[in-house]
């Protein structure tokens, strides 16, 4: 190649790459113009966003940092407008916001590199976290706008932009995660946009945080439960329900869950002492004496049983498992006796214990007729041995 030819094409590379270069130049003048006029802003927004679709402009900190102006320059307007009560786009207004944020969190990204010296000279961090600091507030209150509106999936990021703030070295100076006490509402909102967009991911991303707002935690406690179990992660969910049944034993979430699971697992010993628990809470809530009536029936302790029942009885006639549970006592010490064989000498006992049971479990038919499955079987155990013909007659048709 001669030298004539090589001196062309550096000639020709050089007003190449000057070419994009030039043309980026007018852009940002142009823009600058229209933020110094204060009018098209957003026509000069779409200049710099249309710079940043080359992804050679993705490192240009001037283009993000002319862009930051011009969106703050709008937002100062909107915010004039509502300030003297004029018609204008609130959730515009909130968006001017969060995106603000996320051009300074980019050009923050940009500032930190060092340069080929090692050097790292932050130009642009002071002023925009002094800016961003004063408007931050309005990340959580366009969170509680898009949640009002039943648009959890912006509230959530609304709540996640602000929470994350707290993180990002642009606002180390302000020291979020200790000073600031809207965090721990800021993440039970966030929370719960997570639990009513159903992803558990989103859910649990914020929910140790979101713990410490008290007045909501037992709420956050049973998002995490709900999680976990879409996540099929079920020590996680038996241990949350655990706490939540510690710290809140009344919330009528926890205990019914956890009572369910050792019921169904046969773990009689467990369901006891968490009944136990919440009667120490509550002596009186029916929940905690069913559950504590199904553990003693389960462990055979017929007597405990039949005593604790009668007092859910007492409080409320109407508790259908307490008089199944009762009538089942009976009915059980009896086939226990039947058992033993010499019927003769256990007749007077026998007769006592189907006698005991059967009011109970009549009540039991009453207040759910449709139960079929479990009063008649018993019904017609109580009636043949206690030599009720009529009644015995009536049950036999029915189960046939």
């Amino acid at each position: 190649m001669t030298t004539t030819r090589i001196i062309i094409l550096t000639i020709i590379g050089t007003w190449l790459l000057a070419v994009p270069s030039s043309a980026q130049k007018k852009q940002l003048d142009e823009a600058s113009v229209m933020l110094k006029s204060g009018k098209n802003l957003d026509k000069a927004e779409k200049l710099m966003t249309n710079l940043l679709k080359d992804s050679v402009n993705r490192t240009n900190q001037k283009i993000y940092a002319l862009w930051f102006d011009i969106v703050e320059e709008q937002y100062e307007q909107a915010n004039e407008k509502l300030y003297l009560k004029e018609k204008y786009d609130t959730a515009a207004f909130f968006n001017m916001t969060r995106r603000l944020f996320d051009i300074a969190l980019t050009l923050d990204t940009l500032d930190m590199k060092p340069d080929k010296k090692g050097r790292v000279k932050l130009n642009y961090r002071k002023s925009n976290a002094e800016t961003l600091h004063q408007l931050r507030p309005n990340l959580y209150y366009g969170g509680t706008y898009y949640v009002k509106k039943n648009n959890f999936a912006q509230g959530y990021d609304f709540f996640a932009h602000y929470l994350d703030a707290a993180q990002q070295p642009l606002f180390t100076s302000y020291k979020y995660a200790t000073t600031d006490s809207v965090l721990p509402r800021a993440a039970y909102w966030a929370t719960y946009c997570g639990y009513r967009l159903q992803d558990p991911d989103l859910t649990l991303r914020y929910a140790q945080i979101a713990m410490a707002y008290k007045p909501r935690a037992q709420y956050v406690l049973q998002y995490q439960c709900e999680a976990y179990q879409q996540q099929k992660r079920e020590a996680a969910y038996l241990e949350t329900l655990r706490e939540g049944l510690r710290s809140y034993p009344e919330y009528q979430y926890f205990f019914p869950r956890l009572a369910d699971y050792y019921k169904a697992q046969n773990e009689n010993d467990s369901l006891l002492m968490i009944a136990d628990y919440g009667l120490q809470v509550n002596s009186k809530e029916p929940l905690f004496l069913l559950a504590k009536s199904i553990a003693l029936l389960n462990l055979e302790r017929y007597d405990e049983c039949v005593s604790i029942s009668k007092e859910m009885i007492a409080l409320n006639d109407s508790l259908s498992e307490a008089h199944f549970n009762i009538a089942t006592c009976y009915l059980n010490q009896a086939l226990e006796l039947e058992q033993k064989g010499e019927p003769r000498k256990h007749r007077a006992e026998l007769r006592k214990l189907y006698a005991a049971a059967r009011p109970y479990m009549e009540k039991y038919r009453t207040l759910l007729p449709d139960d079929k499955k479990r009063w008649a079987p018993a019904l017609y155990r109580i009636y043949l041995n206690l030599n009720m013909g009529k009644q015995f007659e009536e049950i036999d048709r029915l189960m046939r």
